[in-house]
């Protein structure tokens, strides 16, 4: 009977394993296909002219230089705006806040936050960076707005990285003489670190593919130069590739995969690079 029951659960482990499998395949293969397709259809449009040119006639020639400099500079300025900000509210729930009905009704409300529309958050970048600040379709409103849609992200993720390191560590350096600030400060964000990074990069990758925030706010239809202030309006590659695919007639497909494909390489640059620096702090990490 023992054996039989032994038999039976390793057949049930077997099969849950299997149907594990089978969901990562039918999970990961239609990604591999979606980025092969966009690779074959786009990579005939890349070159040298194309990522360093401006654009000309029409956008239908020359290059996006533009819309991947404005990219990296909203990209920049939602990092500058919303890393601080979520990683300290993060600290103060995790770390300072008392457990009530005030802090659980925090949490909650980032949650909300999290699973609005972007376009809600574009409309409310409009009225508030754009006309009630006067500053006008720019950088800075556009920035302003994807960091406020990204900070419930950040937040989320860098609380549940805080909350991973081993109440131990901190009792051992409050023990030893430390401060509370020494102790967040020295032990537990060095070793929370890989799980902020995760959220950041989930939060400026968000922010780096969105089109309805900084349509309402800071995005250019075509601007045959580079943004030279914070308050210029700017091209960026999420809108850029939705007006040559919807309002330019006669626009050579290559070049709309060609803009995809640089949007996508954009982001998994970000990826990588923070797969590199979360490696290493995991190698650091003491449990």
């Amino acid at each position: 009977m023992k054996h039989r029951f032994g038999m039976d659960r390793f057949l049930i482990q077997r099969l849950g394993g299997s149907l594990i499998t089978l969901v990562a395949v039918l999970t990961v293969v239609p990604i591999i296909g979606v980025f092969g397709y966009i690779l074959a259809k786009g990579a005939p449009a890349i070159s040298w002219e194309f990522l360093t040119a401006m654009p000309r006639d029409g956008m239908r020639a020359g290059g996006i230089l533009p819309a991947i400099v404005g990219t990296f500079f909203l990209t920049l300025g939602t990092a500058v705006f919303s890393i601080p900000l979520g990683v300290a509210a993060a600290i103060y729930l995790a770390e300072y806040a008392k457990e009530n009905w005030l802090t659980r009704l925090i949490r909650i409300a980032i949650i909300n936050l999290a699973g609005i529309p972007s376009v809600v958050y574009g409309l409310f970048g409009l009225g508030l960076f754009v006309l009630f600040l006067k500053f006008g379709t720019s950088i800075l409103s556009a920035s302003l707005t994807l960091a406020i849609m990204t900070l419930p992200v950040i937040i989320s993720a860098a609380e549940e990285a805080l909350h991973a390191v081993p109440q131990s560590f901190r009792t051992v350096s409050i023990s030893l003489g430390g401060t509370r600030w020494q102790t967040i400060r020295k032990i537990v964000l060095p070793q929370a670190l890989p799980g902020i990074i995760t959220g950041v990069i989930l939060g400026l990758e968000r922010a780096a593919g969105e089109t309805a925030p900084i349509l309402f706010t800071g995005a250019a239809f075509f601007l045959p130069r580079l943004p030279g202030s914070p308050l210029d309006a700017t091209m960026a590659l999420p809108y850029h590739l939705f007006v040559i695919s919807t309002q330019v007639p006669e626009m050579p497909i290559q070049i709309q995969y060609g803009t995809a494909l640089v949007l996508i390489v954009f982001v998994l640059g970000m990826n990588l690079i923070a797969s590199i620096i979360r490696s290493r702090a995991r190698a650091k990490r003491q449990w």
